[in-house]
Order: structure tokens, then C-alpha cells, then sequence
């Protein structure tokens, strides 16, 4: 089983990221996906969920009107497109993927945002 972040990096603020999270090794269309961040210091915090079959999601009240997570199936794939980012939006951002008991971890991917 793997979940593997791209995406992250350094960003002024306003700008935007997009980050995506490649599974193998699992069922991934039959798992809910979130997006977590970790900053020091702080709980890990769900950033975004999405369904097994996409459709509806769930954001945090911080990112709601500027992050948008999305998922492909046939890529076993999953995104999150991140605008409009603030200062406060810096952290180290994993994926996860769970179904019933079973859940799986990335190894994480940085995003700085800083001018």
C-alpha cells in the first residue's frame, strides 16, 4: 500500500498550489479521502474529506471558498487545489485513506506560504 504527496512547495501569499496523492496497492475507489495538515505544535486537522464516489465534500471553515478536493478513480488519484493561500495555511499536508477499520497514511508534503 502507497500514498504518495507531489505538489507542495514555497508560495507567496495569494497564490496557489495544487497537490495530488497517488494510491496503490488498495481499492482505492471504494475509500474516503482527506486531505490533513500538520503544523508544529499543533493536532493534525482534516483540511478537506471526499466520498468514495467523489460528489459532496467537507472542508474545515478556514479553507472553504478557496481549497477544493477532487478525486479520480481511474487515476487513483487525489487533488487539492489550494488558492488564495495564507500565511496560516502553512504546514505539512498528508493524505489519507480509509475504509471501515483499514486507513493508510502519506509520508507528507511540505507547503510553505511566505513572502
Amino acid at each position: 500500500v502507497q500514498l504518495v504527496e507531489s505538489g507542495g512547495g514555497l508560495v507567496q501569499p495569494a497564490g496557489s498550489l495544487r497537490l495530488s496523492c497517488a494510491a496503490s496497492g488498495f481499492s482505492f475507489w471504494s475509500y474516503t479521502m482527506t486531505w490533513y495538515r500538520e503544523t508544529p505544535g499543533k493536532e493534525r486537522e482534516s483540511v478537506a474529506r471526499i466520498g468514495s464516489a467523489g460528489g459532496a465534500a467537507d472542508y474545515v471553515d478556514s479553507v472553504k471558498g478557496r481549497f477544493t478536493i477532487s478525486r479520480d478513480n481511474a487515476k487513483n488519484t487525489v487533488y487539492l487545489q489550494m488558492n488564495s493561500l495564507k500565511p496560516e495555511d502553512t504546514a505539512v499536508y498528508y493524505c489519507n485513506a480509509r475504509s471501515g477499520f483499514a486507513a493508510y497514511w502519506g509520508q507528507g508534503t511540505q507547503v510553505t506560504v511566505s513572502s
